[in-house]
């Protein structure tokens, strides 16, 4: 049994976003992320490239180009309105808000400003537009069952988990 990450492993990590410009951490897990290298494409071809040959402990930091994952940040996407014409459940910064354009297809609109008087949605992915930096430590490597290599991932994950990835590439 190889301890390195090749294809067909179940892989467990654990990742942070980094702002590039000002050092914050823009996003970071809570628990462990568990998927089958090679056969999962939730994660970004370059960080599957990155992780190829690792070993439990190994840390990597990779900078992501946001434009390649999410395009260019398109001002259109952001609305102000009055604070009136929102409903109350909605008004929070940090509320996501789900709503369908003319084709019925969804987009998710984050709150981004508020004050008394009005209200900011965006619905650009929040690391569109930055460079980042993708922090990830390597905690477990193990061999996958033929169901995980099926699924890309663990028996019964939370499907939460694959929508946190997608957000952070």
């Amino acid at each position: 049994m190889s301890d390195t990450i090749e294809d067909e492993k179940f892989v467990e990590l654990n990742y942070r976003v980094i702002d590039k410009k000002t050092g914050d951490i823009l996003v970071t897990v809570e628990y462990p992320l568990g998927y089958v290298h090679g056969v999962n494409d939730v994660m970004s071809e370059d960080v599957t490239k990155a992780l190829y040959g690792k070993k439990v402990g190994d840390v990597i930091e990779l900078q992501i180009d946001t434009r390649k994952l999410y395009g260019e940040r398109d001002e259109s996407l952001v609305f102000t309105d009055r604070i009136e014409n929102v409903p109350e459940e909605y008004r929070e910064i940090g509320m996501t808000i789900t709503m369908e354009n003319a084709k019925g297809e969804p987009r998710t609109f984050i709150v981004t400003r508020m004050d008394d008087k009005t209200l900011t949605v965006d619905g650009n992915n929040p690391l569109c537009g930055r460079e980042v930096i993708f922090v990830l430590e390597v905690l477990s490597i193990r061999e996958a069952t033929d169901e995980e290599i099926d699924l890309g991932g663990a028996v019964g994950a939370d499907p939460e988990l694959n929508e946190i990835l997608e957000r952070a590439q």
